[in-house]
């Protein structure tokens, strides 16, 4: 039995994938790639300060007695500003004794302990206030403030928004400069979206400053003055335009 000669099946001629577009652009279809930078200068909205509370005994229970009523005398005071403080935690806590010098055993001669709070605020005036407050206390060290926006502060909109302009403004100007106009955006990514993602960047300086010193009378409230912060914001982004007559 005899099978019958097939004919060649004809391929389909290869057409341009549509989904991928040419990364440089065609003739037909150049392409503008740009970059929209904003840089703010805004007030801060939050305050940061460090506490440590600290306390000495001859033996473990008085230490942490001690430690115990000193601890509940700043939370206190630091709950009694109400609503001026957004944020308060406990951080780390320690107790640890305290070796003779020049002892070859392991004498214990007094025990000391140590609470670490964090307080945030937003009432910048009672914070100069709160924070002498603080530095008055025996055995009490402060150290801040720290400046910061909120994460998810209007700035940081703001500055995305006017990087984002500036980028289109970029490009229109670049094609009126060739007597042509923009026809679609392509792509819009911050800078650096698909590069690997690096340790975080502080942006805007933190003062800091540490208090701590016994103060026989009561001081008058620190006048702290708000440090600016520096927000940024940069994109890239690709256009397409109208062919020009060159």
């Amino acid at each position: 039995m005899t099978s019958l000669p097939q004919e060649p099946q004809a391929h389909p001629a290869p057409t341009a994938d549509t989904r991928h577009p040419a990364p440089y652009g065609t003739p037909d279809a150049p392409r503008i790639a740009v970059r929209g930078e904003a840089h703010l200068e805004v007030d801060p909205e939050i305050a940061r300060i460090a506490i440590t509370v600290s306390a000495r005994g001859k033996d473990r229970r008085t230490a942490l007695d001690d430690l115990t009523r000193r601890n509940a005398t700043v939370l206190d005071l630091v709950k009694s500003y109400g609503e001026a403080v957004e944020r308060l935690e406990t951080g780390a806590f320690t107790i640890a004794p305290e070796h003779a010098k020049h002892s070859r055993g392991e004498r214990v001669t007094a025990y000391h302990g140590r609470v670490h709070l964090t307080a945030e605020l937003t009432d910048f005036t009672a914070l100069g206030e709160l924070t002498t407050r603080l530095a008055d206390l025996d055995l009490t060290r402060v150290d801040g403030p720290w400046w910061a926006l909120r994460p998810d502060s209007p700035a940081h909109r703001r500055a995305r928004t006017q990087a984002v302009r500036e980028a289109v403004q970029r490009a229109r100007e670049y094609a009126e400069a060739l007597d042509t106009t923009l026809t679609a955006l392509v792509e819009l990514a911050d800078v650096g979206a698909d590069a690997p993602p690096e340790a975080p960047v502080v942006v805007g300086a933190m003062r800091s400053m540490a208090y701590g010193a016994p103060v026989e009378d009561t001081a008058a409230p620190l006048d702290l003055e708000p440090q600016r912060q520096h927000v940024q914001a940069q994109i890239n982004a690709r256009f397409t335009m109208a062919p020009p007559r060159l």
